[in-house]
């Protein structure tokens, strides 16, 4: 397959996208110095736990693999090997983040409650 040269165009791609975008936030950031305002309204104050998101992706990944290989394995489902693993360890991955993301944005209701 004739896979490389998409790959290349699009990391060339991202390079140009991160370098102007880098560029304008410098421009933007540059001129509300000058103007002596200050340059924290870029700073967000997010409280996330990356250990929580991690642990529970690691762990929907653990049950992806383990139902894949439960899938591949079993005669009446008849499934691919390599979509049985894959089709799970996405499924279950994405599951683990959306929880992970629900059970931040409760944490973070709290946090504005008080």
């Amino acid at each position: 397959m004739a896979l490389t040269p998409i790959f290349v165009l699009i990391v060339i791609f991202g390079f140009i996208f991160g370098i102007v975008y880098l560029g304008i936030r410098k421009k933007e950031r540059q001129m509300l110095l000058d103007k002596g305002l200050d340059a924290s309204v870029f700073a967000t104050q997010k409280h996330t736990s990356n250990t929580l998101r991690f642990g529970l992706l690691f762990i929907g990944v653990a049950i992806g693999i383990f139902l894949g290989n439960m899938f591949s394995e079993m005669p009446a489902i008849n499934m691919d090997e390599e979509a049985a693993y894959f089709s799970m360890i996405f499924l279950f991955g994405g599951i683990a983040l959306v929880v992970s993301y629900l059970i931040e944005k409760k944490e973070n209701e709290k946090l504005k409650q008080k």
